[in-house]
């Protein structure tokens, strides 16, 4: 393990005050280090030179239109196959959308390009998704004919999953991690939800869904923010699925902040972080942008875990508008926008969570918060995880008014007592291994 010191000096009275550690995983920083701007550049590039991709568009010229956009992904998973050792496989995964009197107008054939990394443990059957949209649009959704070139929207998302699979597929990982590149998002999310209907019925074990949409681009319109070292990362709070009795137990235990796809968030947040130098993951307490959706909503309204990675400032100058100048302003989503040292950043923040999530061990198991007596102190126990070989355990605590986890203690027990009253913080427990990896947070249930 490579131990990094960063050291905070804060002088005040002549005072020097704090000291952080952050602990890498050499293979993870390896890893991030492979992401190429170059490489993603020449994946927008290519997708924006097909001239349209939109959903309705041409299935049959090799050169223009979503069908060409699904075979060049799928011929650039088969390239990264080559060196996976066996491991990565690659299809599109195809099913007819009949018209639905709104953005579809015709029968068509919606296809995802997916590549698999099978999990080396054939024991895991834990899934990771990282997921990006290969349609886009003009202005104007049913127009399936004129140039669009996508470049941010989703040329960006797009391209973090293939430079992903390019990296990733060289290493080995104990779970199971797709790299998808859905269609039919400007048209209502049809790809995605086709993909998480299937997963649900097939009763795969998806952990948790990265989504990337709009990533790339660091400046907004009107209020004129160009910054490139933050990016926001949305969850839901009340998750889409949960009974009453779960809703009222989420009430009784004030638990509105802590949903799974939050506690994803927040992991997200740290581990970009740890492995991404000048990036502040921005936590967004919403499922998405306002009264906006993406593509991760079919995987939360069918039950698994997911958040939307989305850049701090967009430009609506450029989404869904047919390039043209108008009083002076340039419109259109094209990759001269594009901050590719930016985009780099945000797929690193990406790999490094699934490298983080698909190494580690399963999280543990049955998390209990004892309640037997009134303390001022508490108490917390569990079981080992099923998957993976666990060296201990972090409990994670933070202030009920903290967003984020404050502090994280080790332990090699399966039981401790903290000197943290219930009722002024909340706590968590992860599994992690020898080399750092840890999963995600699991909240404690009540035990008796």
């Amino acid at each position: 393990m490579k131990t990094i010191y960063l050291i905070s000096i804060l002088l005040f009275s002549n005072t020097i005050f704090a000291q952080t550690i952050i602990d890498r995983d050499p293979e993870i920083s390896q890893m991030v280090n492979e992401i190429s701007k170059d490489s993603l550049q020449s994946y927008i590039n290519t997708l924006v030179a097909l001239g349209t991709r939109s959903t309705l568009s041409t299935q049959t010229n090799s050169k223009r239109g979503i069908g060409a956009a699904r075979t060049w992904a799928l011929k650039k998973f088969n390239e990264f196959i080559k060196n996976s050792g066996g491991r990565l496989t690659a299809f599109i995964d195809t099913v007819t959308i009949e018209p639905n009197g709104k953005r579809i107008n015709r029968p068509i054939l919606l296809g995802n390009v997916m590549a698999t990394l099978k999990g080396t443990d054939p024991n895991d059957n834990r899934i990771f998704i990282i997921s990006g949209h290969l349609d886009n649009m003009r202005t104007n959704v049913m127009d399936s004919t004129g140039d669009a070139p996508g470049a941010d929207d989703d040329g960006s998302g797009t391209s973090a999953v293939l430079e992903c699979a390019r990296i990733m597929s060289k290493h080995s990982f104990p779970a199971t991690i797709i790299f998808v590149a859905v269609s039919g998002e400007e048209q209502g999310l049809f790809g995605s939800t086709y993909m998480a209907e299937k997963a649900k019925k097939g009763n795969w074990n998806i952990e948790a869904v990265l989504n990337n949409d709009i990533m790339g681009s660091n400046n907004s319109n009107e209020t004129n923010i160009i910054n490139n070292t933050k990016v926001r990362v949305f969850s839901e709070g009340i998750p889409h699925y949960d009974t009453e009795e779960q809703l009222k137990r989420i009430m009784a235990l004030g638990l509105e902040n802590d949903s799974k796809s939050r506690e994803l968030a927040r992991y997200v947040k740290e581990v970009g972080e740890r492995y991404v130098d000048h990036l502040d993951v921005v936590l967004i307490y919403r499922t998405d942008r306002f009264l906006r959706g993406g593509d991760h909503l079919p995987y939360l309204q069918n039950g698994f875990t997911a958040v939307r990675i989305t850049e701090m400032n967009e430009n609506y100058t450029r989404q869904h508008q047919d390039v043209r100048m108008e009083n002076g302003i340039e419109y259109g989503d094209l990759p001269i926008h594009i901050d590719y040292e930016y985009l780099r950043k945000n797929t690193a923040m990406n790999l490094s969570n699934l490298a983080n999530l698909a190494k580690a061990p399963s999280m543990p198991e049955e998390v209990k918060i004892e309640i037997k007596k009134l303390t001022n102190t508490t108490t917390l126990s569990w079981l080992p995880p099923k998957k993976g070989k666990p060296k201990g355990y972090y409990i994670l605590l933070r202030e009920t008014a903290s967003p984020v986890w404050q502090k994280k203690i080790f332990t090699s027990s399966t039981q401790l007592t903290l000197p943290y009253s219930k009722d002024n913080y909340f706590f968590a427990v992860q599994s992690v291994n020898e080399d750092g990896n840890e999963s995600l947070p699991v909240i404690p249930d009540v035990g008796r």
